[in-house]
């Protein structure tokens, strides 16, 4: 069977404002897009594919599980990684879930946040590098260049396999500078590192034991550990503590005599930076990308993408321009590279902007912060149908909810109590509380918050239906 192993573990820290660390873009809605990269690379595959197999990390299991569920993709199995350590430890987890149900499965590793502009010509791909795998290569996807572009890793391919686009691996090489690039780009012989692979579970794991030994070790005793829930399969703690950070091409590929690469022609892109972005949007004749309410005059070469508000844009010259409602980047396009140095600022000063946009999803529903000053912070809270904060309390703060919308169940230490709209209520500091939604309608409150702090970690929870305690 082959089953579609998502390694949904990045940051994209290069694509703020709109990718935050609690909303990285594999998971973000862009504009244009009617799915995430998330859905769309699990969807383009179709139906020739066993169950998903996703890895990621512990804060984005709910989002993961959410955007599995809207997108109609049933029964995939996410693994939560007990601590972020490249690629070739994930994909050894996924191998050794895939086996437990299959013990000759094939895997098709996908990075999450990858756009493919022709997928017909990825399935193409994907199945003559299915032939090879049965046959015990480990398959890469080299994308074929159409420019000596600096900013990707390259392949160097070897001899023709037989009846096949298929060559021998021969090595890695990292990103060149403009005169080798031209130099690979002018060979032909050169591809661009797409981060894809098709290779048998077992053949994997058998690699990774001979030139990665203690990666090896460290995930099968991670996988006996394994803690199996209804939605998520955690791993000990501390399994990962002393496991090597090493990608598949450096634990695995760079070493293996079985290595093989399928060139893929698909209009590919990691959209890894707002210039990428922009180059895969749908532009004027001016060469601009617009997005959103945006009113514009004498524009070129630029990407523009309003989220809430009205931009007015005059005389922009290859700029880039995303709003948000807590944040605006306005940077020159050929330096889109160096957006996650300003995100490396914004985590030095810890600013909250860095982590989490205003509006911040919860397995229960959502928060949008409306105001924060001295001693206050006020949010607009949406309990889904059904869904209940955790019972919990706060050591520094007091909270006041006031309904607008629908009708609550509130519990407060002793007490539990009905709370509909236009009525309010007081949760003094201390105290033990929950908000619970039992009706089919959205329950909306204003909670306003009081005290000297007000951070995420001012939390203690008894009692969580998300597993959060």
């Amino acid at each position: 069977m082959l089953i579609p192993v998502v390694l949904a573990g990045g940051a994209g820290t290069r694509l703020w404002p709109l990718s935050r660390a609690g909303m990285p873009k594999q998971f973000v809605s862009f504009p244009g897009r009617e799915y995430t990269l998330f859905q769309e690379t699990l969807l383009r595959l179709g139906g020739g594919a066993g169950a998903p197999v996703v890895v990621c990390n512990e804060q984005h299991r709910f989002l993961a599980a959410e955007q599995l569920r809207r997108a109609d993709i049933e029964g995939g199995r996410i693994l939560l990684e007990p601590a972020p350590r490249n690629t070739a430890p994930a994909v050894a987890l996924a191998a050794l879930e895939a086996m437990e149900t299959d013990a000759g499965a094939l895997l098709l590793v996908l990075p999450s946040d990858h756009a493919i502009g022709r997928p017909e010509r990825l399935l193409a791909a994907v199945a003559e590098a299915e032939t090879f795998a049965r046959e015990g290569y480990l398959v890469t996807f080299g994308i074929v260049p159409d420019a000596p572009a600096t900013g990707y890793g390259y392949m160097a391919a070897g001899e023709n396999l037989a009846r096949s686009s298929a060559r021998k691996l021969d090595r890695f090489v990292e990103k060149p500078d403009p005169a080798t690039a031209e130099a690979y780009f002018a060979s032909g012989d050169f591809l661009w590192n797409s981060g894809m692979f098709l290779f048998g579970a077992a053949t994997y794991l058998a690699e990774l034991k001979r030139h990665a030994p203690e990666i090896n070790e460290v995930c099968r005793q991670a996988h006996d550990g394994i803690e199996r829930g209804s939605d998520f399969s955690r791993y000990p703690d501390d399994a990962f503590a002393d496991c090597p950070n090493l990608s598949i091409d450096y634990a695995v590929m760079e070493h293996t005599g079985s290595g093989a690469v399928v060139p893929l022609d698909a209009g590919w892109s990691d959209l890894g930076a707002w210039d990428a972005v922009w180059e895969n949007a749908e532009r004027d004749e001016q060469g601009n990308s617009i997005s959103g309410d945006v009113i514009g005059r004498d524009l070129s070469g630029s990407h523009i993408q309003a989220g809430s508000r009205l931009i007015a844009a005059l005389g922009l010259r290859d700029l880039l321009v995303i709003d948000t409602a807590d944040a605006l980047l306005v940077a020159d396009r050929a330096r889109a590279q160096e957006v996650g140095e300003i995100v490396r600022q914004l985590r030095q000063r810890a600013r909250s902007e860095a982590e989490h946009h205003s509006l911040v999803k919860r397995p229960w529903g959502s928060f949008e912060s409306l105001a924060t000053g001295p001693g206050f912070q006020v949010k607009h809270l949406i309990v889904n149908p059904g869904a209940a904060l955790s019972l919990q309390s706060h050591a520094r703060r007091a909270e006041h909810w006031t309904v607008v919308r629908g009708q609550g169940v509130v519990t407060c230490d002793d007490r539990e109590f009905a709370l509909g709209a236009n009525e309010s209520t007081e949760i003094p500091l201390g105290s033990k509380h929950r908000l619970r939604n039992d009706g089919d309608e959205p329950l909306e409150v204003i909670e306003v918050q009081l005290g000297d702090y007000f951070g995420e970690d001012d939390i203690v929870r008894y009692e969580d239906r998300y597993d959060r305690v």
